[in-house]
């Protein structure tokens, strides 16, 4: 495990260290909790913060606190704060301030084994609850709820971002005449070829999924989806009423400028519709998808081509 180890005094920084490092874990020892918090902030795999409540300059309960903001949601760390005098006044604070354990100073090496034991244990839990929460367990890939908030951090950071929606054809006739297995089956062999490309993909939900480009252009954008809806029309699939091929169709947009996210995935779910309504198994921009009729079936066209 790596642990952050904060404490003012040099001879309590080597004593705790010497004690977690005998059991194998990696310690990065500081005396300012500043210092500490911006190891936090840089290191993501650090599981554990052990940190004296008497510090110089930010105290360790307003250390506990900023850690646990900054780790938020997503990011277990466990937090134990350690003190020379304890007492249910020190112990509420500490709680409140966001540590998960309290403990005495000097530590006895039994007891801080035990208890990062506890946050191994509990680290472990919280990992996998987190990746429950965020991953489709069908596809393994982002679930709708982090597809968006992804989104909004790539929109955020600004620079050329297109996106591409991607819908099976026909998907409720797979279902119905090959079983729900392989409909699953067929859902995931999309979503695996999907993924190879190194976007960030998501599973919306059912048999739609959504990819976001950063730094890519539509004309980019478009000829990923040319080349995504070919592998996937390649795909053949064995079964016991014979092989099942599938296609898809593809919307693809480029952001504008002042257009928030939703706008800009909303054009590619219009672009969808159209490749949908205009005989499927094809990619169409949103450009093409809200240029005057006679311009659109010629693009479309060209897309399907």
């Amino acid at each position: 495990m790596r642990v952050v180890l904060v404490d003012p005094s040099r001879t309590m920084r080597l004593f705790v260290r010497r004690l977690l490092e005998a059991r194998d874990h990696e310690v990065l020892p500081f005396s300012d909790g500043r210092d500490a918090l911006a190891c936090l902030r840089q290191n993501g795999d650090v599981a554990a913060l052990i940190t004296s409540v008497e510090l110089d300059g930010m105290s360790g309960l307003e250390l506990c606190w900023e850690a646990r903001v900054l780790a938020g949601r997503d990011r277990p760390i466990y937090v134990i704060l350690m003190s020379s005098s304890i007492d249910k006044s020190n112990l509420g604070e500490a709680l409140d301030s966001g540590a998960d354990d309290f403990i005495s100073k000097p530590p006895i090496a039994d007891e801080l084994y035990a208890r990062l034991r506890a946050a191994e244990r509990l680290g472990t839990m919280q990992r996998e609850l987190v990746r429950l929460a965020s991953v489709d367990s069908l596809t393994g890939l982002h679930n709708r709820r982090v597809f968006f908030e992804l989104a909004e951090a790539a929109h955020a950071c600004g620079g050329a971002l297109t996106t591409i929606m991607l819908d099976i054809d026909h998907f409720k006739r797979v279902n119905d005449l090959y079983g729900h297995d392989i409909g699953d089956h067929a859902i995931a062999m999309v979503a695996k070829i999907s993924a190879a490309e190194g976007a960030v993909v998501g599973r919306l939900g059912g048999e739609e999924f959504a990819m976001l480009l950063r730094g890519k252009r539509l004309s980019e954008g478009a000829s990923l989806a040319e080349e995504l809806r070919r592998r996937i029309a390649a795909l053949r699939i064995d079964t016991a009423n014979g092989p099942l091929t599938l296609t898809c169709s593809f919307g693809v947009s480029e952001r504008r400028a002042g257009e928030s996210i939703d706008d800009l995935l909303k054009r590619a779910d219009v672009a969808l519709y159209a490749a949908k309504t205009s005989g499927r198994n094809r990619v169409v921009t949103a450009e093409a998808a809200m240029a005057p009729a006679a311009i659109q079936t010629n693009v479309i066209r060209a897309f399907a081509s």
